[in-house]
């Protein structure tokens, strides 16, 4: 897929040596605004894209991840300790998505304008006051539910803008097509893993459980956040200010509405963190009664189990994924589908082995999805819109979120075997819609060397 200024930075990619002969002046502040509405090959030169400029934005990423899963392992302690109800608890997990959302859908295409930059560099003090209220209103639900927005609002900057930022930044060191997608997604589930492994063993057993965590991630926003002001920028700022028009036409994000993106990318996005959320917030909940003494660091592991295995499958994903068929996306969400009948089981017969299982499945299916998703995404995406339509599948991803506080609600009524098992029969049914559209409105068929599908008649 093409980024801006690509076509004037293939040869500087592949060659970088032959983009002068005369020696390049040094960066300037002017350098970063140049007076061509769209990049140049002289502005990518300078800005000194080499093969590890991507790694501060990624350690951005995996930091702000981390603040925002460090969360789940200690919804036991909110629960048994604070005595918050179930449905409150499992509400304050999905708070953060009212934070997310926004940031997504407003961030995203803001930095295709603005630069990756200006957009993404708020995340951190976003992130640590979000800690920071998490810290001081353990007791409170309402400051947990503001900071858990916070944290919201800094992670939905990251995954649209970093994802996107990350794309551009591999683009053009000459990585892989897919090694944006994958770079990007290992560094948010790291994050999450880290997050929650290290929360759960510091409410475990560290003084000040449900403090501790927080006070470190707040070091850590400080940390990456200088840090990524050492990225190099990726979209130039426009020239002339943006009128109101403008900004809200920029807003829309055409990918969107491509049939590539409704038939196989939508179906499955709340499967990913629906998956997630199953396995880290639900089953610890249910099966925590056979944790003996240690019920944090049993969510703590059901978490990194889950994300582990979720790591690993991504590792992998350049070997699944393809651009000539949805067969990441449909692996994925039979994965799933078996991960979600596995916890039906593991909930029937309250088993930790199960439980353990029926985690690492639905982990992996998180993994496979998210990475499949990013990749369709970023085949679908225009050279404009790229922030943007990766917001717009978060958006529809981090629904997902929702699915522990709506079981929890529905509890009273139907038992949990019941609806995970209805859970795998949607899983089943969203399969058979990616499989229908295996090869369906693929992007650039024709320029890839894919013959089309021919219209019917």
């Amino acid at each position: 897929m093409s980024t801006p200024g690509q076509a004037t930075t293939a040869t500087t990619d592949a060659a970088p040596t032959t983009v002068s002969a005369a020696p390049a002046p040094a960066p300037t502040a002017g350098d970063a605004t140049p007076s061509p509405a769209r990049p140049t090959a002289r502005h990518h030169a300078h800005a000194a894209i080499g093969p590890r400029s991507w790694i501060p934005v990624a350690a951005s990423i995996l930091a702000i991840a981390w603040g925002g899963n460090e969360f789940t392992p200690l919804l036991v302690l909110y629960r048994d300790v604070g005595h918050f109800a179930p449905v409150v608890v499992d509400g304050l997990l999905a708070a953060y998505v009212l934070g997310i959302v926004p940031a997504l859908l407003l961030g995203g295409p803001l930095s295709d304008i603005f630069g990756r930059r200006p957009m993404l560099l708020p995340a951190a003090p976003l992130s640590f006051i979000g800690s920071a209220l998490l810290a001081v209103g353990a007791d409170s639900p309402a400051v947990i539910a503001v900071g858990r927005v916070f944290c919201g609002l800094a992670l939905g900057l990251v995954m649209a803008i970093g994802t996107a930022w990350i794309k551009e930044l591999s683009d053009r060191a000459g990585a892989g097509p897919a090694a944006g997608a994958r770079r990007a997604s290992l560094a948010l589930t790291g994050g999450f893993l880290l997050g929650a492994g290290v929360a759960a063993a510091l409410a475990q057993w560290a003084p000040f459980p449900a403090r501790s965590t927080y006070v470190l991630h707040m070091f850590l926003t400080l940390v990456t956040g200088i840090w990524l002001t050492t990225a190099p920028e990726t979209r130039p700022r426009p020239t002339t200010r943006p009128t109101a028009r403008q900004l809200l036409g920029r807003l829309k994000v055409p990918g969107a509405a491509h049939l590539r993106f409704l038939r196989v990318v939508m179906p499955v996005a709340p499967w990913v963190f629906g998956a997630a959320g199953t396995a880290y917030a639900i089953l610890p909940a249910l099966l925590t009664t056979r944790a003996g003494q240690y019920p944090i660091a049993f969510s703590g592991l059901m978490t990194v189990v889950t994300l582990g295995f979720g790591v690993g499958i991504q590792s992998s994903g350049k070997r699944i994924d393809t651009r000539r068929s949805a067969r990441a996306s449909a692996l994925a969400i039979g994965i799933i589908a078996v991960g979600v009948t596995l916890a039906a089981l593991a909930a029937w017969q309250v088993s930790l082995v199960l439980g353990f299982v029926a985690a690492a499945v639905l982990g992996c299916g998180y993994g496979l999805a998210l990475v499949a998703g990013l990749s369709e995404v970023q085949r679908i995406a225009g050279p404009d819109d790229l922030a943007g339509l990766t917001a717009a599948y978060y958006s529809v991803a981090y629904l997902g979120f929702f699915i522990p506080m709506i079981l929890a609600a529905l509890s009273s009524v139907v038992s949990y075997p019941v609806m995970f098992t209805v859970g795998a029969v949607i899983a089943i049914l969203t399969l058979i819609e990616v499989v229908t559209a295996w090869q369906a409105h693929l992007p650039g068929a024709s320029q890839e060397g894919i013959a089309p599908r021919r219209p019917r008649a």
